[in-house]
């Protein structure tokens, strides 16, 4: 004798004959169904902080490049965009093999952000003590405001670019994807999230399970949409955790600014790594480096959201933290303060995009 757990896991009502018309008629519904996510809760209510974020934009790129300083290594590793996160690991990497080889003694990092931090970590694990020194630190620094999807966005200017910087990208990303998988976990607060893009499914080395979606297959109220899977950090916990890692290797954070290359020479460090960011627009004259600001409205968390998404109505990244949405770049803009008007557009917006769930 079947019991009915048995029999509704094998299908073997519908095998031996036994479904009423109501049931079939349930059936059939079911399966022309879209499939449905649970929608965010969008409501200005809903807010605990908004934020305003400054890419530091170079239409050539991010730098990485060695040159001296007096009687000192100078190696650069700034100007990573809307790429800050994704990249990190990747040119730090490049700017260490810069850096390192030939060099003895400890080494000197400018900047705390996700840049100066790993290539800190970077130079600790070659077997270099190393001392941070830095005007602002983590969580005040343009990092902890990230989004944190890894993702190379908005980092360079296709006509601006060389050869040679076209490589270097390639390398970095290819490393940075490799060592972002090895911190997975929630200590760290990196994991993989599934991702829906507006758009089309176009081939990417790093979103292997990239596919286009039929109208039938998602709720989304969009015309042309993809799935992919990638990684998000969270960035305060991921910041912190790469920090005491720094303190525990033996590192020494120093609070300081630099006004000149003149203070820089003072150091006692003859090996030295700029991570500076925007800051190195003014402190080494790069007059191509520029500030573009990325607004952000954070909701409560809702631990059951595990999809991202990003399209014209802006871009929705779910951290423990909080709900972030997205939607805003502004060129040539320096002030990191969030405009009232452009938080309620990022509401509104997804407001409309999680009301016309088609489910």
């Amino acid at each position: 004798m079947h019991n009915r757990r048995a029999i509704l896991g094998t299908g073997l009502i519908g095998a031996a004959g036994l479904a009423l018309p109501g049931c079939a008629t349930t059936a059939a519904r079911t399966a022309t169904a879209r499939p449905c996510l649970p929608r965010v809760n969008v409501a200005a209510n809903r807010v605990i902080r908004t934020v305003a974020g400054l890419r530091p934009y170079r239409p050539g790129g991010f730098r990485v490049e060695r040159e001296a300083l007096g009687d000192k290594a100078l190696v650069h590793n700034y100007g990573h965009g809307g790429a800050g996160i994704t990249l990190s690991w990747g040119t730090s990497r490049l700017a260490v093999d810069l850096g390192l080889p030939g060099h003895q003694g400890p080494v000197a990092v400018i900047g705390a952000g996700i840049v100066g931090l790993t290539t800190a970590r970077l130079v600790q694990e070659a077997g270099y003590p190393v001392t941070i020194y830095a005007a602002a630190l983590p969580p005040q620094t343009t990092s902890n405001i990230a989004g944190g999807q890894w993702q190379a966005y908005a980092h360079y200017d296709r006509e601006a670019v060389t050869p040679a910087w076209r490589a270097q990208n390639a390398a970095a990303l290819e490393y940075s994807f490799r060592r972002f998988q090895i911190m997975v976990g929630d200590d760290t607060g990196v994991h993989w999230v599934p991702t829906y893009v507006e758009g089309d499914a176009r081939p990417d080395p790093y979103r292997p399970d990239n596919r286009a979606l039929g109208p039938g297959e998602h709720p989304f109220p969009v015309d042309r949409l993809a799935r992919y899977t990638t990684m998000y950090v969270e960035t305060g916990r991921f910041l912190r955790e790469l920090a005491e890692d720094i303190r525990i290797a033996g590192g020494r954070i120093a609070v300081r600014r630099f006004a000149s290359p003149a203070e820089v020479m003072t150091l006692p460090e003859r090996l030295v790594f700029n991570c500076t960011g925007l800051g190195a627009g003014e402190l080494f004259g790069d007059t191509s480096l520029y500030p573009i600001r990325g607004q952000l409205a954070i909701l409560i968390p809702q631990p059951e959201i595990n999809y991202a998404y990003n399209g014209s109505d802006g871009y929705m990244f779910p951290r423990p933290d909080g709900i972030l949405l997205g939607g805003t770049y502004e060129r040539h803009v320096a002030d990191a303060t969030p405009q009232a008007e452009d938080i309620a557009r990022i509401i509104a917006s997804h407001q409309r995009l999680f009301g016309g769930f088609r489910c």
